[in-house]
């Protein structure tokens, strides 16, 4: 499905298309507390960019070209939407009606401490108004989310074999100083984590007349390009720059590593990680508040009982209409290879198994416990103390919407962004008074979260989790029926994962998991049992209550993944985003990234796409799904809903497919289009592998399952992931909702190669939208440019062959600044209509 119907449009939004919309932008508040009536809808006046890959929009209107930085031709509509070459540019393209331009980036001084700096790997961004209105001045959230090369060779997941060991790594030329090349070492362990959690930056544009405090304590910060005004709040009308503020502040990893102090373990001592000022561990810890803060902290082996260190592994989050931010705790697990992160595995209690070794929850003694959660912070009040709030679940947080109106209890739904997580929904116990009001943060602290459970005839359910909620897992084989029936086999062998406990499947411990197959697996060589079947394991878990394996509610909590499996939640294919519909509260939108299967878990194939399940060149692809899910009753607190497929990821040639891969953050313009961007893995990107020497993947889409041999050369095996490579880098697109382009997939932007464009904010005429790990996993310099051919197919789902050539890496955005082979920096820009007309479309 490429185009959609009037009749599904009007459906699915849930309004006419004459309609009035509701504008969640500044300066009109979203989630309901100050929503005005947007203007009239009206056509979309740029040119689509041009990506390498056929869509239908391509067809209809002219297309943007990118041939060089800020430089590109416009091509006339055509029937025939090939191109026999494309080009990937090293920049972040827009519509030639656009600019966009570097607000923030990685290792800017912009904060009161002149040794602090800003974050690596930004993601979530939220903007803040200093008068809760104004779309001209405010505090950015940012998130900063993980570390990867080449901030240095030092970093998880780096391999000797990549190559990349002689090439100049990023951290010296950006931070100023070296860092040890020893993963072991304190100060580079500390590094790292430091670079995760978030800034606080306030940013401003042209001069709107300060008055009171925000006149005395505003002054610009200059940027590194030096195209500044002087004495102007931004280097160009109408741009935004930082502004210094003593509330700019960082929050991050080892936030409150001084209270170690406080300690009677090994760790008394373990209260810096430099000699630098903000190296020294500070009292700036964070709180828990729900379930868990009462019934499993008290019992975490670092003493400090509710009291924490540090948020970190920060990817996606929500805003409250109350201006909190709400930032999402997601890959906080650790392992040797990811070596950056904590224990995830839990024992009956809800505590950690104990210290991964070679981690920096071993290095700093960060129990695993307590990571994990949304956590809620003030960007305009550096008095209220940071709080994680475990009513709503420890897992691999992606993001929240909250709905609040008045006189109704708060919700918030939520995503577990791995393979087999599942989508969530939080209701508090009490109610809202005013949706502004900040009290409110005090609902987050009880209520009851629900997992859901889709069933294949468009219904679904919320179950509560709870130490009632009876126990029945969905069998691997049920979960893999629609692979099996077509392919005769299921990838991963339909895994699920489930809470070890001593006498189940001849296990002797408690704590921890096991994985549940369709038939038991063993290692060929040590004959070790790495899964258990489904008919061993399973009568052991089933006709229970949660109560027969945890302790207390805050332990459920705290293992809320195992714990839902266990209770028969539908797992899914990554739930990323999630957005409540401005148009209507009932419903929600949901970006379900990939439908693959992986060692976390099997999404359900009565459900999602999980593989290719046809040697057909245009069967459907498993590259993610947009959702909507609609709430029966009508404040959201009921227990049931109905489901629909919006979207389908994969090739607009492909049946079904909607023409883009792995979508993830969304969000709604003041128009009320929907937009989205991309999530596709690095490793792919436009059919190469990174490192040095990248490789060329093998790109068939006469592939089946999950991969299989080549059809060309039986001695290759073709993986059905990497025909993501035909769409090139990760990009930003709408839906318009409304207009002669209603329905359209319509391509706005793309990012510098090995990137994420990630975050997304509508605030007045400015998309702020983060940039992150450009160049990951590739030398930065000297550059060199790659070059393939990759099958993709046309519209009408027949084959043809595009001559592919991109860099090897990224210099962005060093090389707009006067460096063409400097590092590459994430961070926070701003994307804006050249001749403004006062909102974005």
């Amino acid at each position: 499905m490429s185009k959609f119907s009037r009749r599904q449009l009007l459906a699915f939004f849930g309004a006419s298309a004459g309609a009035a919309v509701l504008a969640p932008a500044f300066g009109k508040k979203p989630f309901g507390s100050n929503l005005g009536i947007a203007d009239a809808v009206e056509p979309l006046k740029f040119t689509p960019v041009r990506l390498p890959h056929p869509l239908p929009i391509y067809t209809q209107q002219k297309s943007y070209l990118p041939t060089g930085i800020e430089q590109g031709d416009v091509l006339e509509a055509s029937l025939d939407a090939r191109l026999s070459s494309y080009t990937i540019l090293d920049d972040v393209v827009v519509p030639p009606e656009y600019e966009r331009y570097v607000i923030v980036s990685w290792g800017d001084r912009v904060f009161p401490n002149q040794e602090d700096y800003f974050g690596y790997n930004s993601d979530y961004t939220s903007f803040i108004p200093i008068d809760g209105r104004s779309p001209n001045d405010g505090y950015l959230w940012n998130n900063h989310e993980y570390i990867s090369y080449p901030f240095s060779t030092t970093v998880p997941g780096f391999t000797t074999d990549s190559g990349l060991g002689g090439f100049p790594t990023s951290y010296s030329p950006v931070i100023g100083r070296n860092l040890p090349e020893d993963k072991t070492n304190i100060e580079v362990l500390g590094e790292f984590m430091y670079n995760v959690g978030g800034s606080v930056v306030r940013i401003a544009r042209q001069n709107p007349s300060p008055v009171g405090d925000a006149a005395r304590t505003g002054s610009p910060v200059p940027h590194r390009d030096g195209d500044r005004q002087d004495g102007g709040w931004s280097h160009r009308a109408g741009r935004f720059t930082v502004v210094r503020d003593p509330k700019n502040r960082r929050i991050h990893g080892l936030s409150g590593l001084g209270i170690n102090s406080q300690r009677t373990d090994n760790y008394k001592n373990v209260t810096s990680w430099g000699s630098l000022s903000y190296q020294k561990g500070d009292d700036n810890y964070l709180i828990g508040t729900g379930p868990a803060a009462t019934q499993v902290f008290n019992l975490s082996s670092d003493g400090l009982g509710n009291k924490i260190i540090g948020t970190g592994y920060n990817c996606s989050g929500g805003t409250t209409p109350w201006g909190t931010i709400l930032t999402a705790e997601e890959n906080f697990q650790g392992s040797a290879s990811s070596f950056v992160g904590v224990q995830e595995l839990v024992n009956p209690n809800g505590t950690q198994t104990g210290y991964i070794a070679g981690t920096t929850g071993a290095a700093f003694g960060l129990v695993g416990e307590k990571y994990g959660w949304l956590t809620e912070i003030d960007p305009a009040n550096p008095s209220f103390r940071p709080r994680k709030h475990t009513s709503m679940g420890r897992y691999r947080h992606e993001n929240i919407a909250v709905r609040a109106s008045a006189g109704k209890p708060l919700i918030g739904y939520m995503g577990d962004d791995r393979r087999g997580g599942h989508t969530w929904k939080f209701v508090s116990s009490g109610t809202v008074t005013s949706p502004t009001d900040k009290s409110n943060s005090r609902l987050f602290e009880e209520g009851t979260l629900y997992f859901a459970r889709y069933n294949s005839d468009g219904t679904g359910e919320w179950i509560p989790l709870n130490l009632d909620t009876p126990t029945n897992p969905i069998p691997p084989s049920t979960l893999a029926s629609v692979e099996l029936a077509a392919l005769g086999r299921a990838s991963n062998n339909g895994n699920t994962r489930l809470p070890r406990r001593s006498g189940i499947a001849g296990q002797t411990a408690n704590g921890g998991s096991i994985v549940v197959t369709i038939e038991r697996v063993t290692n060929s060589t040590t004959g070790a049992v790495t899964s258990y079947g489904e008919a061993e394991a399973l009568p052991a878990y089933q006709g229970k209550k949660l109560s027969d394996f945890y302790t207390s509610q805050g332990a459920v909590l705290v293992d809320a993944f195992l714990a839902a499996n266990l209770a028969g939640a539908t797992p899914t294919a990554r739930p990323e985003d999630l957005e409540i519909n401005p148009r209507n509260p009932n419903e929600v939108f949901i970006a379900y990234t990939d439908g693959a299967a992986s060692g976390d878990g099997y999404p359900d194939s009565r459900i999602f796409i999980v593989s290719k399940y046809s040697s057909a060149v245009n069967a459907a692809q498993p590259s993610g799904e947009l959702f909507k899910i609609t709430e029966d009753s009508a404040d959201g607190t009921g227990t049931t809903f109905r489901w629909q497929r919006f979207a389908k990821g994969g090739e607009a040639g492909a049946e079904p497919g909607s023409g883009f891969a792995n979508v993830d953050n969304l969000a709604f313009d003041s128009q009320g289009n929907i937009w989205g961007v991309t999530d596709m893995s690095t490793e792919a990107h436009n059919g190469f592998t990174t490192g040095a020497n990248p490789e060329v993947l093998r790109i068939d889409h006469r592939v089946v399952g999950a991969n299989s041999p080549s059809q060309d050369d039986s001695n290759f095996n073709v993986a059905t992931s990497s025909l993501i490579g035909v769409f090139g880098n990760n990009w930003l697109f709408f839906i318009p909702t409304s207009g002669p382009d209603a329905g359209e997939i319509v391509p706005f932007a793309y990012g510098p190669p090995r990137c994420e464009m990630t975050g997304p904010t509508f605030v007045g005429d400015t998309l702020i939208i983060s940039v992150q790990h450009p160049g990951e996993e590739s030398p930065f310099t000297p550059q060199q440019i790659l070059s393939r051919d990759i099958e993709m197919l046309n519209l009408d789902g027949t084959l043809f062959t595009q001559k592919r050539s991109l860099p090897r890496g990224s210099n962005w955005p060093s090389n707009l600044e006067g460096n063409p082979q400097g590092p590459p920096r994430p961070g926070v820009i701003g994307i804006r209509r050249k001749q403004s007309s006062g909102r974005f479309v």
